[in-house]
C-alpha cells in the first residue's frame, strides 16, 4: 500500500485521538472528553501502535513517522501516566457534588431538619420548664453522668466524662469521631425499613438534645455547655440532619418508586445517598476536630459564642451557595 492510501486510509482515527489527547492534556475541565471518548482511548492507542509498525516496516517518509511516534507517546503518557489527583477530587466533591446533590433533595433536608430540630426545640422548653421530664428519657444514673459532665467546678473540663478527664485531646478526637459518625450511620441506615428508623432516630436524638439542653441551662450551666458545644454544633447537627436526609432517600425508593422497580429506585437513590452520607462524614469530622481541640479550651465564654455564631454561618452560606451552578447546569 502506497503512503497517501495509508494515510488517507487512517486520517480518520488520526484525527479523533488528536482530539482526545488535546481535550486530556489541556487541563480545562469544558475541553476534557466524555466517558464515550475516553472509553476509545485504548483501541485508538493499539491502532496508533499498529499503523506506527507498519509505517516503519515499509519505510514511509519520516514525518508521517514522526508524527505517529509522537501520537504513540502522548497515548501511552495518558494511558499510563500515574497521577495523584486525591486533593482535586476532594475539592470537587466538596464544592460541586456533594452540595450539588443536597439542593437536588431540599425537600428531604428541610424535612429531616424540622423532625430534628422540632421535637429537640419543643422538649428543649419542656425540660427547661419542668426539669424532671429529663427522667423520661434518662435514669438516675445518666443524668448525674451528665451534670458531672458540665460541672462548672474549677478544673473539670466539660464535655467529658470523669473517667475521661485525663484523655489526651487526640483520644478525645477519635471518640468524638467514633461516637458522633455511628449516629449519622444509624439514621441514615434507618432508611431502609421504608424510611421509619430514619424518622425515629431523627426525632429520637432531637429530643435527647434537646431535652439535655433545656435541662442543664435550667441548672445555670449555660457557659460550661452552651460554651462547650456553640462551636462543633454546627457541622454535627447539620451532619446528622443530612444523614436524615440520605436515610429519607432510601426510604422514597421503597415507599414510592415511581415508574422504577424497588430494587432499581433503590439503587439510584443509593448513588445520591451515599454522596451526602460521605459529605455528613467530612462534617462530623470538622466537628470531631472543633469539639477536642477548641471547644474545652478555658477562654472566654463571649469568644466562643462568637467562633460558633461564626461557624453556623459559615455552614450555612457553604450548603446554600455552594453548589447551585453545578445543579442549574
Amino acid at each position: 500500500m502506497r503512503q497517501f492510501q495509508f494515510q488517507e486510509q487512517h486520517e480518520t482515527q488520526w484525527q479523533q485521538l488528536e482530539e482526545l489527547l488535546d481535550g486530556l492534556e489541556s487541563g480545562r475541565r469544558a475541553s476534557k472528553p466524555d466517558a464515550q471518548g475516553l472509553q476509545a482511548l485504548p483501541t485508538l492507542y493499539r491502532d496508533i501502535c499498529q499503523h506506527l509498525a507498519l509505517a516503519q516496516s515499509r519505510c514511509y517518509s519520516p514525518g508521517l513517522i514522526d508524527r505517529l511516534h509522537a501520537l504513540t507517546l502522548r497515548a501511552h503518557h495518558q494511558i499510563y501516566k500515574r497521577e495523584f489527583r486525591i486533593g482535586r477530587r476532594i475539592l470537587d466533591f466538596l464544592v460541586s457534588d456533594f452540595p450539588s446533590t443536597l439542593h437536588r433533595h431540599a425537600r428531604f433536608f428541610w424535612l429531616s431538619f424540622l423532625l430534628f430540630f422540632g421535637p429537640g426545640i419543643l422538649f428543649g422548653l419542656t425540660c427547661y420548664l419542668y426539669p424532671d421530664m429529663i427522667y423520661t428519657l434518662m435514669d438516675d444514673v445518666a443524668v448525674a453522668k451528665m451534670e458531672s459532665m458540665y460541672d462548672p467546678a474549677p478544673g473539670n473540663l466539660p464535655g467529658r466524662e470523669e473517667a475521661m478527664q485525663d484523655a489526651s485531646r487526640m483520644m478525645m478526637f477519635g471518640f468524638y469521631v467514633n461516637n458522633n459518625t455511628g449516629i449519622g450511620f444509624r439514621t441514615f441506615a434507618g432508611g431502609i425499613l421504608a424510611g421509619l428508623g430514619t424518622l425515629f432516630f431523627l426525632v429520637f436524638n432531637g429530643v435527647v438534645i434537646g431535652g439535655v439542653a433545656g435541662y442543664l441551662t435550667r441548672l445555670d450551666y449555660i457557659e460550661t455547655f452552651w460554651g462547650f458545644v456553640i462551636g462543633h454544633g454546627s457541622f454535627e447537627l447539620i451532619a446528622i440532619v443530612i444523614s436524615g436526609t440520605a436515610g429519607l432517600l432510601l426510604g422514597k425508593a421503597i415507599v414510592a418508586p415511581g415508574n422504577y422497580s424497588r430494587l432499581e429506585a433503590l439503587r439510584r437513590n443509593a448513588k445520591e445517598a451515599i454522596v451526602l452520607v460521605s459529605g455528613a462524614a467530612c462534617m462530623f469530622v470538622i466537628a470531631a476536630l472543633i469539639e477536642a481541640f477548641w471547644s474545652p479550651l478555658p477562654v472566654d465564654a463571649s469568644l466562643k459564642y462568637g467562633v460558633g455564631a461564626l461557624l453556623w454561618l459559615l455552614v450555612g452560606c457553604y450548603l446554600y451557595f455552594t453548589g447551585r451552578n453545578t445543579n442549574a447546569a
